[in-house]
């Protein structure tokens, strides 16, 4: 055998092949790594030459060889391995929530002494590992950021995936936001017509009213607005795939004239309104910080004196200055703006309501919704996963893996409280005061 494929191995023994000991470091690593999950937790690692068709456990990930676990080693974050996910150096069978929770769980403390000893083996590990393969759905958004044509291009990387892909697991309706369960076991469809509804009673909807809806993705509420409620109903959206689909389905279902879905952004309103009411679901999100006090002032503009807006957005429980969730950032160039939701930034739904008042709306009602979205990803999840092959010949495995393991996450953080998701209910004065409305919440009961 030529030198350069011997090595002597360290603890004095007969010398073995440069593959054989890349695996032993290998599985020695991993075997550190599961040592460093709590002893009750129910994840494998394994090394894919290891794998047996039994699975002892409820969850299992499969680390395709020496070189994958390499290159897990740097940089150490949460970010890697989700980058490892991608890109397929490891596989998670079973539950993926609960292997969510397993890496969030390790903690390099447990293993005491063996620590520097197996740094120094993942280095040697590292060292001869192959490089990465590059993840080919990558944000790479040029221009100042909420800039127009950058919001555009962000939107579009994110809801142009096909529609063919998001109909497979979400509801009737093409609802991408939170819904409203009755009980943890109704259905999404049920669930999700459950918030249009919520939103219209909020709203006070009524025949003859025109609504409008920032962000409106598929047109949902739209649709449902003017087929439930009688009014005449306006979405913008910046995806032409969103509407497109929309526009179809306005046909379809008759609507024509009393419901409409354009490429418009935000900030170009002139010419739409007034409005007697605004609403937007799940497109807060999107605008960053910065832009959120000309979003509100638009919303304000938008609607007639005394008139509601309805704002429905994902908010972070974190406070300036606490710690975030490492898995999970938004807004920062992590894992989630790189491959997910590229420019999405999160406030708090203190620093909502604020940004709302001093638009000059005044605050009716805050309702939160955690709880709701964590049993809406649940049944995402759960119906992305049993289309999956179907996804796969739609979207690719990388986009494929993206969705799985965001939403995953996404559902760990609205279970764990570190995620939140709230209606604000707004009201812009009447030219002499406050709006008039009822003395108890009339969406009730």
């Amino acid at each position: 055998m030529a030198q350069s494929d011997e090595v002597g191995a360290r603890d004095g023994s007969a010398p073995t092949s440069t593959i054989e000991r890349r695996r032993a470091l290998a599985r020695r690593i991993l075997g550190a790594a599961r040592a460093a999950l709590p002893a009750d937790s129910p994840l494998e690692l394994l090394l894919a030459e290891d794998v047996t068709a039994d699975r002892a456990s409820t969850v299992r990930v499969v680390v395709r060889g020496p070189d994958a676990v390499g290159r897990l080693l740097w940089p150490p974050s949460a970010d890697t391995l989700g980058e490892a996910y991608l890109r397929g150096d490891i596989e998670i069978e079973g539950d993926i929530g609960t292997a969510i929770d397993a890496g969030r769980s390790i903690d390099p403390r447990r293993l005491g002494r063996d620590l520097p000893l197996l740094a120094r083996l993942g280095l040697e590990l590292r060292r001869g590992a192959t490089p990465a393969p590059i993840l080919r759905r990558l944000a790479r958004l040029t221009g100042r950021r909420h800039s127009r044509a950058r919001d555009l291009a962000a939107i579009r990387f994110h809801y142009d995936v096909g529609n063919e892909f998001y109909s497979l697991w979400l509801d009737r309706r093409f609802a991408y936001s939170c819904a409203y369960f009755e009980t943890p076991d109704a259905t999404l469809d049920d669930a999700q017509e459950a918030k249009l509804d919520l939103v219209c009673r909020k709203l006070r909807l009524a025949p003859g009213m025109r609504l409008l809806d920032i962000g409106c993705g598929w047109g949902s509420l739209v649709m449902f607005a003017a087929e439930r409620y009688g009014v005449e109903a306006t979405g913008i959206t910046l995806s032409a795939a969103q509407a497109k689909w929309a526009t179809e389905e306005i046909d379809r279902r008759g609507l024509e004239g009393r419901a409409l879905v354009t490429i418009r952004d935000y900030r170009d309103l002139d010419g739409l309104g007034p409005f007697d009411a605004v609403a937007s679901v799940g497109m807060f999100e999107h605008v960053g910080r910065d832009r959120l006090a000309e979003y509100f002032g638009a919303a304000l503009g938008a609607v007639l004196p005394g008139g509601l807006f309805l704002n429905h957005g994902i908010a972070t429980t974190a406070t300036r200055g606490g710690l975030r969730p490492p898995w999970l950032h938004f807004g920062d160039g992590g894992f989630v703006g790189r491959y997910v939701f590229p420019d999405s930034e999160l406030v708090t739904v203190e620093d909502a309501t604020g940004f709302a008042r001093r638009a000059g709306f005044e605050l009716i009602d805050v309702q939160r919704l955690r709880p709701h979205y964590a049993l809406t990803l649940k049944a995402w999840i759960e119906r992305l996963e049993a289309s999956a092959d179907r996804a796969r010949e739609l979207v690719g495995e990388e986009v494929f893996r993206t969705w799985r393991i965001y939403m995953a996450a996404s559902r760990r953080g609205f279970e764990d409280g570190s995620l939140d998701v709230a209606q604000l209910l707004l009201a812009r004065p009447g030219a002499d005061g406050p709006a008039q409305l009822p003395l108890r919440p009339w969406w009730s009961g």
